[in-house]
C-alpha cells in the first residue's frame, strides 16, 4: 500500500494567477499544470462561480523547490488563510534572506530573521495574497 500524501490547497479568491506568477518570481516556483474553468470537461453547475470567473483558474499544481503545491480561484472572490503557516527550510542565509525578501514584498512581517536556539536566522511574515510563511536556516549544528 502507498502512503497517503498530504499537499497544501490554496484558494485565492480570484487572484490565483497573480499568486502563481508572484511565488513563480519570488521562490523559482514552476507551473506543472494549470486548467480554467472555461476549459473543464464538465461545465460547473448554473451558479456555482461568481461573474467573470469562467477564464479563472480551476486547478494549478507548481513545484517550489520540488515541493508540490495545488491551487485555485475557488469559487467565491477573496480568501481566508488562517490557522496555518508554510514552513520553507533552506541551507544557507543566503538563502533565506532572498525568500524572506522576495515573500515579504507588498506583505507583513510578523518576525524578522533573527538567530534563534534552533537556526542562525528564522523569521515569519504573511506574504501579499494572506499566505503565512516561516523561513528557517537549517543547518548541522542547529537542527529545525
Amino acid at each position: 500500500m502507498t502512503q497517503p500524501v498530504i499537499q497544501p490547497y490554496l484558494m485565492f479568491g480570484g487572484r490565483c494567477e497573480e499568486a502563481l506568477e508572484f511565488y513563480r518570481t519570488a521562490l523559482d516556483a514552476q507551473i506543472d499544470m494549470l486548467m480554467r474553468f472555461q476549459e473543464s470537461p464538465d461545465p460547473p453547475p448554473p451558479g456555482m462561480l461568481p461573474p467573470g470567473f469562467e477564464n479563472k483558474i480551476m486547478h494549478a499544481s507548481f513545484r517550489i523547490a520540488g515541493n508540490m503545491l495545488m491551487a485555485s480561484d475557488g469559487c467565491e472572490v477573496g480568501s481566508q488563510f488562517k490557522g496555518f503557516s508554510l514552513s520553507i527550510s533552506v541551507a544557507t542565509e543566503a538563502e533565506a534572506d532572498r525568500y524572506f525578501a522576495a515573500l515579504s514584498d507588498g506583505g507583513q512581517v510578523q518576525m524578522p530573521l533573527t538567530k534563534t536556539f534552533w537556526s542562525p536566522k528564522f523569521g515569519m511574515l504573511t506574504d501579499r495574497f494572506g499566505i503565512s510563511w516561516m523561513v528557517n536556516v537549517v543547518t548541522t549544528e542547529c537542527n529545525g
